[in-house]
């Protein structure tokens, strides 16, 4: 690590070794390396002549770069594509006059970056697997503890605590479906020459529009691609930079949205992220037990939600068949991109691996909610003894206000209950009042809600998983 200049938190702190290596300058210039070797067998098999040779020391030199050689060429010549191509060429003598023949140089960089983006989509959606399999394993757990529930960020009918992890989990289950479509659907730029037209291929094939579409064909189908891009100008539509920022950026803001749903009940004492035995949550306040993991994603979600919108005003921009003035903003949003939502991930399966859940404390606040929701049944109780239900009403509601009053000025408990009892013009004994008070009775069909949420859509996506090796890292710093 070098401390006398900037280095990206992304590398030095949050992104995985895997992530980080595939954004490598390594990888994006092997990837060069083999777009070059692709596209001289393809031209070598559809007639031009080019030495078995030249193939041969292309294929043994993908990956034993001399980046010190590319600086000095890239210095001279102010050109990186070209600068490489003079590298390739110092080690592939035999190939030197014939690499990216034909080619522009978004046939390397285009080419390159789609195929970067989908293998960054493939590893963000293991990461996302892994948190769903852990959040499952949590809904199943607590599929039945009644928890207060919330509208307005107020206390409304009550949930469970699985329940609310299967709103988690089905933000999470969009977004895996929104990766399958991109990584299934994500084109090549393919072979298209400088402005799209494919003019330099057919001087190549001496007018023979055949060969040219064979070339793109063998050339996506070499690189691992079932499909190129249509029609293109000098570079593929920045549009699909866009639609794929989008599906990294779900992840992102589902992300976010459990870290502030679980930055509010770890204030309310409900559920806490782990807390490692030896950590500090506060230099000054030594009692402090901090959110920092959940405040981390929130943290890095807000830049990757930003990174977004770029990619869409970059697309906006890019007149005719391409201007220069996405490159260098593109090799920043997009590898910044994956590369923190990939940190996000980590965090993400990082919390919900390790939750704690409070049962005394939620039973609490229940506790403290609780009588107030039950008046409609209470009404109920009371009408069946006989009562006036505007009477009972009414008697609720004056009950309810002074209950509330003294709860928010005095601290006391919630006794709305013996209030009740002790007011003949209620008529329902406390036992009655007691029996309504149990929270099951007011959580719906939660619980049988998880169970079929998880049997009907989670568990045929994890089992439909290819079985990994674990993606789980340690959260760093």
């Amino acid at each position: 690590m070098s401390t006398d200049r900037y280095s990206s938190p992304l590398s030095e702190r949050y992104a995985s070794k895997g992530m980080l290596e595939l954004w490598s300058a390594q990888t994006r210039h092997g990837l060069w390396r083999r777009l070059w070797l692709a596209l001289a067998e393809s031209e070598r098999t559809l007639g031009v002549d080019i030495p078995a040779a030249a193939i041969d020391e292309m294929r043994a030199h993908l990956d034993d770069i001399d980046f010190p050689g590319v600086a000095v060429y890239e210095k001279r010549f102010r050109h990186d594509v070209m600068a490489h191509v003079h590298a390739f060429g110092d080690v592939a003598p035999a190939a030197r006059g014939v690499i990216h023949l034909g080619a522009t140089s978004a046939f390397v960089t285009d080419n390159g970056d789609l195929i970067q983006m989908r293998r960054g989509l493939e590893m963000l959606r293991a990461r996302a697997l892994s948190v769903l399999g852990s959040l499952a394993t949590f809904a199943r757990t607590w599929r039945a503890e009644p928890a207060l529930g919330y509208t307005h960020l107020q206390p409304a009918q009550l949930v469970t605590v699985g329940k609310r992890a299967t709103l988690w989990m089905q933000d999470l289950v969009l977004d895996i479906a929104e990766l399958d479509h991109r990584i299934a659907t994500l084109p090549m730029r393919g072979v298209k020459g400088t402005t799209g037209t494919q003019a330099s291929f057919l001087e190549l094939f001496r007018g023979d529009h055949k060969k040219v579409r064979e070339l793109d064909r063998l050339v996506t189908t070499a690189m691992g691609f079932t499909s190129s891009i249509p029609v293109s100008g000098q570079t593929y539509t920045r549009k699909l930079d866009a639609t794929v920022l989008s599906a990294v950026s779900g992840l992102a803001a589902s992300a976010a949205k459990f870290a502030g749903d679980l930055r509010m009940l770890q204030s309310f004492g409900e559920i806490e992220e782990p807390f490692e035995k030896e950590q500090i949550g506060s230099s000054a306040m030594a009692y402090k037990r901090n959110p920092m993991r959940c405040e981390r994603i929130n943290s890095l979600a807000r830049f990757v939600l930003s990174l977004e919108s770029n990619a869409n005003q970059t697309h906006s921009a890019q007149y005719f068949e391409r201007t220069l003035d996405d490159s260098a903003n593109r090799r920043i949003t997009i590898p910044e991109s994956f590369l923190a939502t990939d940190a996000i991930l980590i965090l993400w399966e990082n919390v919900v691996s390790g939750l704690e859940v409070h049962p005394a404390r939620i039973k609490a606040r229940i506790a403290d909610e609780l009588p107030f929701m039950a008046t409609e049944k209470l009404i109920v109780r009371a009408v069946e003894r006989g009562g006036d239900r505007q009477q009972v009403h009414e008697v609720i509601r004056l009950h309810s206000v002074a209950t509330a009053r003294a709860m928010k000025d005095a601290g006391a408990a919630n006794d709305l209950f013996t209030r009740l009892a002790a007011d003949k013009a209620f008529g329902v004994p406390m036992d009655d009042l007691a029996a309504v008070a149990d929270p099951m009775q007011f959580v719906g069909r939660a619980p049988e809600q998880v169970d079929e949420f998880l049997a009907e859509v989670v568990d045929p996506i994890l089992a439909a998983a290819p079985k990994a090796a674990s993606t789980r890292e340690d959260v760093r710093v």
